[in-house]
């Protein structure tokens, strides 16, 4: 693998470049997203969308992995027990309360969804609220807030800024 000093952040000191240049991935491809291989292994995760730092700390700790460890830098069986974590088993080992869909509207199960899936389950939930003509549907189909927040002072956006003054009349 490689040999020289690592220092704290991952960087490897005193080793041959042409060994580093060939074992380096710069781009891993895990979930339908590219990975940065520059990035340790913990900020390198979270590029898959719902996968925050709690999420990529846990998966790393599941795999007893160094966290500040760059990504490229792992073999290719480390990267593919990664993927099977992110990809087949996330659900699994996940307690419920750290899963982004709990309770399910059809199946009533927990589940965590990952990438472009999470997008559609998201608009899927916000057509459904539409659908059923419910309160916050309609904020979502006015374009207001949903939350309670206020709209007096705050959420004006589209509207002109300022007084707008009208055109003077000629004088005679």
């Amino acid at each position: 693998m490689l040999s020289g000093k690592i220092d704290i952040y991952g960087n490897v000191f005193r080793c041959d470049k042409a060994i580093l240049m060939a074992e380096f991935k710069y781009i891993i491809r895990m979930a339908d997203t590219d990975l940065d291989g520059n990035k340790p292994v913990i900020y390198s995760i979270q590029g898959i969308k719902g996968i925050g730092y709690r999420l990529a700390e846990s998966i790393v700790k599941k795999m007893n992995l160094n966290p500040k460890e760059k990504m490229g830098n792992l073999d290719d069986e480390t990267i593919e027990k990664i993927r099977k974590i992110v990809e087949e088993e996330l659900s699994g080992f996940l307690p419920s309360w750290m899963k982004n869909h709990r309770k399910d509207y059809h199946t009533g199960e927990d589940k965590h969804i990952l990438a472009s899936d999470l997008d559609l389950q998201i608009q899927e939930d916000i057509n459904r609220l539409k659908r059923i003509r419910s309160y916050r549907g309609i904020r979502h189909e006015k374009g207001l807030p949903v939350r309670g927040q206020r709209t007096r002072a705050n959420g004006r956006r589209g509207l002109a800024v300022g007084v707008s003054r009208r055109k003077q009349q000629p004088q005679r």
